[in-house]
């Protein structure tokens, strides 16, 4: 299970990455076992221009690396038409429009599922909760405020 969370975790570090840098049309294909599929997860996005898709690609990598985890494998970067960041478990896909559209990989991954970045994004911890017996015990016991004061008499 522990392997699934960190999974879960490095995958909504790497869209959180895409968001960071404005890139359009965030999606999440989550690949079945059994489609012969080489890794769990597809992270694709798109980039105005060159200059935006090196940026998304650079963030990814900035902030995976500060988890620890490497990238194993990238291409496109210098082009910065379609740019693939393959961290084993998951790829990481920024393409331009053109090469989104031309080479459409949710067409050809039709059998996966397909995810919004919310449904991936890591959710907040819940608060510890306190043990009913320590709080019964903080409300009776007396502060100094309450503790009564001792006045002195005044001799005559």
């Amino acid at each position: 299970m522990k392997k699934k969370d960190d999974l879960k975790l490095q995958v909504s570090e790497a869209i959180l990455a895409c968001q960071d840098k404005q890139a359009d049309d965030v999606t999440i294909l989550e690949l079945e076992k059994d489609s012969g599929a080489f890794t769990d997860y597809f992270v694709m996005c798109s980039g105005a221009n060159p200059r935006q898709i090196q940026a998304i690609a650079d963030a990814v990598d900035e902030r995976l690396e500060a988890l620890g985890l490497r990238v194993t494998h990238s291409e496109g970067y210098k082009q910065a038409e379609w740019v693939l960041l393959d961290y084993v478990d998951f790829v990481v896909h920024i393409f331009s429009e053109k090469a989104r559209q031309f080479y459409d990989l949710e067409r050809l991954w039709k059998s996966a599922k397909r995810l919004e970045p919310a449904e991936l994004l890591a959710k907040p911890k819940p608060r510890p909760v306190i043990a009913k017996s320590t709080i019964a015990k903080s409300a009776t016991a007396p502060t100094a405020s309450a503790a009564p004061k001792k006045t002195r008499k005044k001799k005559a």
